[in-house]
């Protein structure tokens, strides 16, 4: 059996049904049709996160300040945190770490078999952990889910392992799709990290999954691109070195971020205490929100207004908000702002928050691009470059770095952003930043997987999910550095 039954009318009424399907269905014409049923759902999911996440934010930050600074930057973090904790520890009762790590645990050890529990855990966790203020994504969460809902529907059907294993890919495409309004990166993503074997056999479910997930995505939120992005000038050839240099600033700016999560992730291992945890982590977080608001939550709307060439616009709520004019203290501000999303980032999952590094690394890429050009264009040389097509750029540059998914990085920036104009320089910066720090470094630098998996490592023997959690893991980080 391909899963647990419990013996009633119902159960016995769906095994006839699907042993008639076995006898008059092949299964290669159900995948595709379970894969459109998988688009659906997961978009729904992805749409039910994200309005979730934004009805949380918009009920505890819409009254605060531009001009003053918010003392309750202080206060929110830290109640969204316990929450989440106590959502995910005693309603759950399961470690849903980092999201992708679950994914690939299933499809290395348990033959692509997802439990129910993981979508709303998944789901219920983020929305809380991101809507007070957790500085991670949303992406990771929605991806475990979506794949959950993959394997929960081919296992209704008594798929083969195989076939499930197409069914998760089909999820997790779905889900990033569906939040992102990204069908192609979507597919990327399951075929770069996951690591889902490119055939004939996986690339229309795929596509079928991903294309529905965004078609709800545009249904429920309208056809517009995620991040609002106006080409402020056209890219010349003569900027073409200037991406390569971009390229290779994200590429250390992703292997920073990258090292830095890991270190703090390994020191909040290192504590035995979970009330240690919490106060730790619930701390820095809480301190380096009030310090730089734009670290609250995913940072979208900072990214929107770096796009919109507004720096300034990002020190509203601080206690920076005299010096918005200030050209050198811009500067500082978001480089400052860069050295710190790591550290908020592992705060929030160390203290027990539900979230993933897909945002994080957008966001520190569309500052790192930024910054770039900014300071490029203080320097005395006579360059003029344009911030927001440089910061559109480096988000490209850190996903790619961060991920180990240049293609992903490609289409995942264009399809957010509608900056498709910039096609050239996102071929030029995206494989530049993976490719610019030596392989050694950059294999310790799969974001989502290796450190992700040291995480889940930590648990072993916590979960009735995996008895062997160890040898999984290893199996799944030899997956993935293959």
């Amino acid at each position: 059996m391909a899963y647990k039954e419990r013996d009633n009318r119902f159960t016995r009424w769906w095994f006839n049904i699907v042993s008639k399907r076995e006898n008059h269905i092949s299964e290669k014409t159900l995948l595709l049709a379970l894969s459109l049923v998988v688009g659906v759902l997961c978009g729904i999911a992805a749409q039910a996160l994200k309005w979730l996440i934004h009805a949380i934010q918009q009920l505890l930050t819409s009254h605060f300040s531009l001009t003053q600074v918010n003392w309750l930057y202080l206060v929110w973090p830290c109640v969204g945190l316990i929450i989440a904790y106590l959502f995910v520890h005693y309603v759950v009762r399961y470690d849903i770490s980092h999201g992708v790590t679950r994914v690939l645990y299933a499809i290395s050890q348990r033959k692509s078999r997802l439990k129910r529990r993981n979508i709303y855990g998944a789901i219920g966790g983020a929305a809380v952990t991101i809507g007070f203020g957790g500085s991670v994504g949303a992406e990771g969460p929605i991806v475990l889910a979506g794949a959950s809902i993959g394997s929960q529907v081919g296992q209704a059907f008594r798929l083969s392992p195989k076939l499930l294993m197409i069914l998760v890919g089909c999820g997790a495409a779905a889900g990033i799709a569906g939040i992102f309004r990204a069908p192609i990166a979507g597919m990327l993503f399951t075929l770069e990290v996951l690591m889902i074997d490119l055939t004939g056999a996986t690339v229309m479910p795929l596509l079928i999954s991903s294309i529905t997930a965004a078609t709800v995505a545009y249904c429920m939120e309208g056809y517009t691109a995620e991040f609002f992005f106006t080409q402020s000038e056209p890219f010349l050839t003569s900027k073409i070195p200037y991406a390569l240099l971009l390229g290779v600033f994200t590429g250390f700016v992703s292997l920073y971020f990258s090292k830095s999560v890991m270190l703090m992730e390994r020191v909040f291992r290192g504590i035995d205490s979970r009330l240690l945890r919490y106060i730790m982590g619930a701390s820095m977080l809480a301190l380096l929100i009030f310090l730089f608001p734009p670290l609250y939550g995913e940072g979208y709307d900072s990214i929107n207004q770096l796009l919109a060439g507004k720096p300034g616009s990002i020190t509203g709520g601080t206690l920076f908000y005299v010096d918005r004019n200030s050209t050198w203290f811009i500067a500082a501000f978001i480089g400052a702002i860069i050295l710190c999303k790591a550290f908020a980032t592992a705060a929030t999952n160390g203290a027990g928050g539900v979230g993933g590094t897909f945002a994080p690394s957008l966001f520190v890429g569309a500052l790192s691009g930024y910054l770039f050009a900014y300071i490029c264009n203080l320097l005395p040389f006579g360059i003029e470059l344009s911030g927001s097509n440089f910061a559109l750029l480096g988000m490209a540059g850190v996903m790619a770095g961060v991920m180990h998914a240049p293609l992903m990085g490609i289409f995942l920036t264009a399809e957010m952003t509608g900056g498709y104009d910039l096609f050239l320089p996102l071929l030029i910066v995206s494989p530049a930043a993976a490719d610019s720090v030596d392989a050694e470094l950059r294999n310790s630098a799969h974001l989502p997987v290796v450190f992700a998996i040291h995480r889940a490592s930590g648990t072993a023997g916590k979960s009735d999910d995996s008895p062997e959690r160890q040898n999984g893991a290893d199996s799944a980080q030899n997956r993935q550095s293959h």
